[in-house]
């Protein structure tokens, strides 16, 4: 019996190894898992779907993925231009349907695609694409309003990911700011010195990812290789805005923690270091509560208030 289902899970594996992908005119590898069947989309129209771009030669490591996050939408474009990218794939897809293509480095290089290979996309491997088509609109309106919806779902999950975070960590006390962020507040500083709209606040800071505490900034020591304070106008849109609203709940002397849902932070875009759709936490310091100095005055014309004296002044 041992034998016969060894026998059993090579034929399996042995299937696997050879599911049989599909070429496109410039060559890209898919497969495509249909789902309820239907009319296939049109150039023209938008689709809304999810992303998940992955490098099996490197233990399968996702680089971009919209599962769990804000879903795409692009325009089905069945030009030159959607060549050798996901692209020239949509109009073989119906709504429900799936795909799995495969992407030459080397080829997306040649093509002008990335501009060179990197630690992630090195030469000779293979970028992985999975994409599902969730919907599809015939107009820039039900798109929008769609997205509007998308958002306001996100953000919902996005400040209940961060309620779940505290909890599980059995962090109590943390403070809901008006838009969903929470503030620990450590030691709460010169509360005659708070960091008030409008106030500008010296800051020290360590910023990590929620979801595995990665520190991906900070002042706090030198491994960023910058040291000093961070100065912002509170309110005045020099930083995040969970940050705006985070840094209001301290004073001058004041330590604490402020964890930020995404879209108070870099949103589904990210930044640098920060993958799209992050959580994130900050620890701050306030080591200084000041007035901000007043902004320098605009060049005027000459002859005008500001700008250069007019000719005949005083003393000629």
């Amino acid at each position: 019996m041992k034998k016969l289902l060894l026998v059993a899970a090579a034929a399996a594996t042995f299937t696997a190894c050879q599911v049989k992908y599909e070429k496109t005119k410039s060559g890209i590898q898919y497969k495509i898992s249909k789902g309820k069947g239907g009319e296939k989309l049109k150039a023209g129209e938008i689709a809304k779907f999810q992303l998940t771009f992955s490098i099996p030669d490197n233990k399968d490591t996702v680089i971009k993925t919209t599962v769990g996050g804000l879903p795409g939408y692009v325009m089905v474009d069945t030009s030159a231009r959607a060549q050798y990218t996901f692209m020239e794939l949509m109009p073989l897809l119906s709504v429900g349907d799936s795909i799995t293509f495969n992407l030459n480095v080397d080829s997306l290089k040649a093509k002008g695609q990335i501009q060179d290979y990197d630690n992630v996309l090195k030469k000779g491997y293979t970028l992985q694409g999975k994409v599902k088509i969730l919907a599809r609109f015939k107009t820039e309106q039900e798109t929008m309003e769609d997205h509007k919806k998308e958002m306001e779902l996100s953000k919902v999950a996005e400040v209940k990911a961060v309620e779940d975070y505290l909890a599980k960590n059995n962090i109590k006390g943390a403070q809901k700011t008006k838009n969903g962020a929470y503030v620990l507040v450590e030691v709460p500083g010169d509360q005659s010195l708070k960091a008030d709209s409008g106030k500008q606040a010296s800051v020290m800071y360590r910023g990590k990812l929620m979801k595995d505490g990665k520190v991906f900034d900070t002042n706090m020591d030198t491994s960023m290789h910058h040291t000093d304070p961070f100065k912002m106008v509170v309110g005045a849109g020099m930083a995040i805005p969970g940050w705006d609203e985070g840094i209001t709940y301290f004073g001058k002397g004041g330590k604490g923690k402020i964890f930020i849902p995404s879209a108070l932070g870099y949103g589904p875009q990210g930044s640098g270091p920060i993958p799209p759709g992050a959580n994130l936490i900050f620890e701050v310091e306030i080591i200084d509560v000041t007035t901000p100095p007043p902004p320098a005055a605009p060049q005027g014309m000459p002859g005008m208030p500001g700008g250069a004296p007019q000719h005949g002044g005083h003393g000629h």
